[in-house]
């Protein structure tokens, strides 16, 4: 009889521990592993997490790249579930280029590139010969030269839209000379330049001076966003971000967090 009882014990403990090695896997099934760059985006993500994810039933696990390319790899291999780190025009570029399924999910707030410089106080003032650097990906190299293009300093060759590159440029009255660098090593050559075209995170990250021109918002499609793999793109767990990412809380902290000049909410 002790015996029996004894096994009838072990066995209800068995059940009563697979029973919370269940609840601890099902708990875990909510948190959302996501890729991000630090500023903004693991800013207003990390905002997300400590006021708004426990409410709405989720957990966000942030992992921080400093380059663009990383977290769309680390979710198509299964490491991440989604990233917050770009536009539609460079996940277009990057399927493109590598490949992979991905898919967008939600807007949240627009990046303006900015034109900066140590030497001169308008594009206007910058010398013949002189040299500015710009993104070498092609997204933000054809945004870059939109933005010198619509401040006078070059003309692009009719048509030349999202992918344009120096090939595009039609006229350059000024000889300047565009050197393509990574996006995040241009904030630390600007001295070397007359100016540079900098993303409005890294301008962020290093701590820039006002732009001497910026992008304009109006109409613009490179508003950054919440993207995911197809095969995850209907977790409840992403809609209930996205549902976070764009909500009226997280709008007023980034208008609070950066004053509306280097990041603008999704409108």
């Amino acid at each position: 009889m002790r015996l029996r009882s004894l096994v009838a014990v072990l066995a209800a403990s068995a059940i009563a521990l697979t029973g919370c090695s269940g609840d601890t896997e099902a708990a875990g099934d909510s948190t959302v592993r996501v890729g991000v760059t630090p500023q903004p985006h693991g800013e207003i993500l990390q905002y997300v997490k400590d006021n708004l994810a426990e409410q709405a039933g989720i957990s966000i696990e942030i992992k921080q790249f400093n380059d663009y390319n990383r977290p769309n790899a680390a979710v198509l291999h299964g490491e991440l579930d989604a990233t917050y780190h770009q536009h539609k025009p460079f996940l277009k570029t990057y399927e493109q280029e590598r490949g992979g399924d991905l898919v967008w999910v939600a807007p949240v707030h627009l990046e303006p590139l900015g034109l900066y410089s140590k030497k001169y106080s308008s594009p206007q003032e910058i010398p013949n010969g002189a040299t500015i650097t710009i993104p070498n990906d092609p997204s933000n190299r054809a945004r870059s030269l939109k933005l010198l293009e619509d401040k006078g300093l070059i003309t692009l060759k009719p048509g030349a839209g999202q992918e344009a590159g120096v090939r595009d440029i039609a006229e350059n009255p000024r000889n300047l000379q565009l050197q393509e660098l990574s996006a995040s090593q241009i904030p630390r050559t600007l001295q070397d330049a007359a100016a540079a075209v900098v993303n409005g995170n890294y301008a962020l990250k290093a701590d820039l001076d006002k732009p001497i021109a910026i992008e304009s918002p109006k109409g613009n499609p490179y508003v950054n966003g919440l993207v995911t793999s197809s095969a995850k793109q209907d977790n409840p767990e992403i809609a209930k971000l996205a549902e976070l990412l764009t909500s009226q809380e997280v709008t007023d902290f980034i208008k609070r967090e950066y004053g509306g000049q280097f990041v603008i909410p999704a409108s």
